[in-house]
């Protein structure tokens, strides 16, 4: 598939795949800076994606980077919808106990793309099932 995505800093870089498998396409930041610790930083990525319809980019955390320097994605998984044509910005929390550096071009998080579905929502009653309105734990599976 392909993803046209436009350079809006000089110094920004296009995604990259790390691997031949690899489903996530790194981003890279724009510029650097520090993540004090406990708090969030929004780091630009210097591009912007023309996504093809029918497809969302999701952005998840870098495991490297969430598991060895405290640094994810502040809303968990960010979401670039098929018509949004701004820049790619990346709020990073930093879950650690020190601050963080962030450096210009480091990877800060991965890009998948994939397709969707949308719904015709209507109200209406629902079928019944054997969980029923069970929440969470009610399947009795720890």
């Amino acid at each position: 598939m392909k993803v046209t995505v436009k350079k809006l800093k000089e110094e920004a870089k296009l995604p990259t795949y790390g691997t031949r498998g690899a489903a996530g396409a790194d981003l890279y930041t724009a510029e650097g800076g520090i993540v004090p610790a406990g708090e969030t930083r929004f780091f630009h990525t210097g591009i912007a994606v023309e996504l093809p319809e029918g497809t969302v980019g999701l952005i998840y955390a870098r495991s490297g980077l969430s598991c060895k320097q405290d640094l994810a994605p502040a809303n968990k998984v960010g979401v670039i919808d098929s018509d949004y044509r701004g820049e790619i910005v990346v709020a990073l929390h930093n879950h650690g106990k020190e601050e963080r550096a962030v450096k210009l071009g480091d990877r800060i998080a991965q890009l998948v793309v994939t397709p969707y579905l949308t719904a015709d929502f209507e109200e209406g009653d629902l079928s019944d099932t054997n969980r029923g309105g069970g929440g969470f734990g009610s399947t009795g599976r720890a």
